[in-house]
């Protein structure tokens, strides 16, 4: 399902937009008027289903592009769908995040309605709600400002008062946060609240809240939105809060042409106030609604879709889509398990640098974890190992120093460019003062962190470059524009690292290779989910997680939290019945099959001679083999070729008593494997 055009951005035939979709997603192209809702599961293609409809209808002359609103959650998905809608030949639709949609309407209506400027808005709640606490004599810490910060923003999203929290927090079973009661909270809700009105500021939620106000109180303003914008799509509709849904509402009025897109399997938002309710409830709220379900999985193969499926069918998710595997079989979703997250890290990195090493680009690995606070041990192992790394979640790129001087100098070059000279060369001259070089630097932090921001500077520069037509060649002046409106969508270039990511952070991304760490209960679910519903979300939470892999999957967890700690973890429950047999120590024919598949030929080769060589010492001490050494540490071995005593007693597996019995003759088979290869 390829789409060629002679020129990037050239208007499109309606038939060629067609062509380019499987039987599912034409129908979601073809059904252009009245409500619409587009059940879609992870990897099925929804973003070219939705950008195809707007360009059909677009084409066909349903739609005025100026009068098509399509609204996602993230600036990043925003500007993908701008990009795309663009490289479709379709110009002037408006693709916006919620708030930045209500933002820019807020700001237009204001001094028409109010007069003068809006007010300013509060970045980060923090600080009001520790002053909202310090009025209230309540005793915090950081820790528990950022959770009721978290709380006041449920509360706000949800529609629920500082008056009416009490009672709505008790209905829902929902636990105070830091250890607080409801009516602490309710009453720092309210003080909260008098702290941004004496400080002229107002928060999100507010942007929201304020024009929904405006639209219901001014029945020009109504007018004059909904005769701008008469054609809403609305993408991640599981993700919606009643705020968002009710602001919705006020931009619809009574008309019907809304079309919505979403995944029950994938909510995973619910502590922000966002409910599937609004999805599954679509068809009754709508009448006529036309449902399109899509379950064609182009990502990932059929070994991860498998796994997927088996995730969701074990749980008490309902509503489930069930995936179809669209690509090739791909290796065995491997699972290891370790002895202490110090292990589970170094044995990760290990996988990683032989992924790159065997051509899979580090942007293209992922490690996903629960809590940010597991991010440590991966930074420092991938380090050690010598593997490029990114963290989500960390500074954003654009608002990086660096880059910011860095898209200062190409700005300033773009004035007085040599019309003659290759834009890509243009760039790499410019960026040679501001850090980068042909090579990467040897050093590691800073220094090779700015050389990779100006090497994704110059790899957006190559893009552009080879995007473009033979007679209209990118120019310095193109790229400038491009980072304009790549800053303002955050929508950042790719950096060359591993990506470590919290499992929400994830979302709606997708790599070659995932690792799942810490697959233990307490972690996966969390301690903190407490009831079933809680519980859902973290089966849910895995899922997405599965799903961001295309080709290579593995989940791992440890047994203990430090190297020779009590082994008390037990892996996460949602996995009971799909992780392979270990009750006898890993080395169940399943378990086998998955070490020896994840090992290159040469690799393989000396994990079989490993193999031999412990099939030999089980016969002559006549103990099953298992106990000798397990088929994970083995292919550990075969893959990592520790070269001494020291490398060989970080393997997962091998303590001081298997050292001094096996040691010496593990080293001398990795040695004979070395110079037969």
């Amino acid at each position: 399902m390829s789409l060629t055009t002679n020129s990037p951005g050239a208007p499109l035939h309606p038939d060629a937009i067609l062509d380019a979709l499987d039987p599912e997603q034409r129908e979601v192209a073809l059904a252009l008027t009245g409500p619409v809702c587009v059940l879609a599961g992870a990897g099925t293609g929804k973003t070219r289903a939705i950008t195809h409809r707007i360009a059909y209808g677009v084409r066909t002359g349903a739609y005025a592009p100026t009068s098509v609103l399509a609204v996602t959650f993230t600036a990043r998905a925003a500007g993908e769908m701008r990009t795309r809608l663009r490289d479709l030949g379709v110009a002037g639709v408006q693709a916006r995040t919620f708030h930045a949609a209500a933002l820019r309407q807020l700001g237009y209506f204001w001094p028409r309605v109010v007069g003068g400027a809006p007010p300013q808005i509060l970045e980060h709640k923090a600080a009001a709600v520790a002053e909202a606490a310090r009025r209230l004599g309540v005793s915090v810490d950081r820790v528990a400002v950022r959770d009721l910060a978290s709380e006041v923003e449920w509360a706000k999203s949800s529609l629920i008062s500082a008056e009416d929290y009490e009672k709505a927090a008790a209905s829902e079973d929902r636990p105070p946060p830091s250890g607080h009661d409801h009516q602490t909270v309710s009453r720092l809700i309210a003080a909260y609240e008098d702290v941004k009105t004496e400080r002229g500021v107002i928060d999100f939620e507010d942007v929201l809240l304020m024009l929904a106000d405006m639209l219901g109180s001014h029945p020009h303003v109504a007018d004059q939105v909904r005769s701008q914008y008469r054609h809403f799509l609305v993408d991640e509709f599981q993700d919606v809060s009643p705020l968002q849904e009710y602001l919705l509402g006020l931009w619809l009025g009574d008309r019907k042409e809304l079309c919505v897109v979403g995944d029950p399997s994938q909510t995973i938002y619910s502590f922000t106030g966002a409910t599937q309710h609004f999805l599954l409830d679509f068809p009754r709220r709508h009448p006529g609604a036309q449902v399109i379900r899509l379950v064609r999985d182009y990502r990932s193969t059929p070994q991860v879709v498998h796994l997927a499926n088996d995730v969701l069918r074990r749980g008490r998710v309902t509503n489930a889509l069930e995936l179809v595997a669209q690509r090739p079989s791909g290796p065995p979703v491997a699972f290891t398990t370790y002895d202490d997250d110090e292990a589970e890290a170094a044995g990760i990195a290990a996988r990683a640098a032989r992924l790159v090493a065997d051509g899979v680009r580090p942007s293209e690995i992922a490690v996903l974890y629960r809590t940010n606070s597991q991010s440590a041990a991966f930074e420092s192992a991938l380090s050690d190992a010598g593997v490029s790394y990114q963290v989500r979640g960390g500074e954003r790129f654009f608002s990086r120093k660096d880059v910011r001087d860095a898209v200062v100098l190409l700005r300033g070059a773009a004035r007085s460019a040599d019309p003659d000279q290759p834009m890509p060369e243009q760039v790499r001259d410019v960026l040679l003062s501001a850090g980068w070089a042909e090579k990467p630097p040897a050093a590691r932090g800073a220094t090779r962190e700015r050389w990779e921001a100006m090497q994704a500077l110059v790899g957006l520069a190559d893009d552009l470059a080879a995007a473009a037509p033979d007679d209209a060649p990118a120019t310095l002046e193109a790229l400038v524009a491009e980072l304009t409106e790549r800053a303002a969508a955050q929508h950042a270039p790719t950096v060359e690292g591993v990506t470590l990511a919290s499992l929400h952070a994830a979302k709606g991304l997708e790599w070659d290779a995932v690792f799942l760490a810490g697959m233990s209960e307490g972690l996966m679910p969390i301690s903190l989910a407490e009831t079933d519903e809680g519980v859902d979300e973290e089966r849910r939470l895995l899922y997405v997680g599965v799903t961001r892999a295309r080709d290579h999957l593995e989940l791992s967890f440890a047994r203990s939290r430090n190297p020779g700690g009590r082994a008390t973890r037990k892996r996460t429950r949602f996995l009971d019945g799909l992780w392979p047999d270990d009750r006898r120590g890993g080395t169940g024919r399943a378990q086998r099959g998955q070490a020896r598949a994840r090992l290159g030929e040469a690799d393989a080769a000396l994990f079989d001679a490993l193999r031999e060589w412990r099939s030999s010492v089980a016969r002559e001490t006549d103990k099953p083999a298992y106990t000798v050494l397990g088929d994970a540490t083995l292919a550990a071995i075969a893959e990592l070729r520790p070269g001494s005593t020291a490398q060989l007693a970080r393997i997962n597996g091998i303590g001081p008593a298997k050292i001094d019995r096996y040691g010496q003759t593990l080293l001398s088979l990795v040695e004979t494997a070395g110079r037969g290869a």
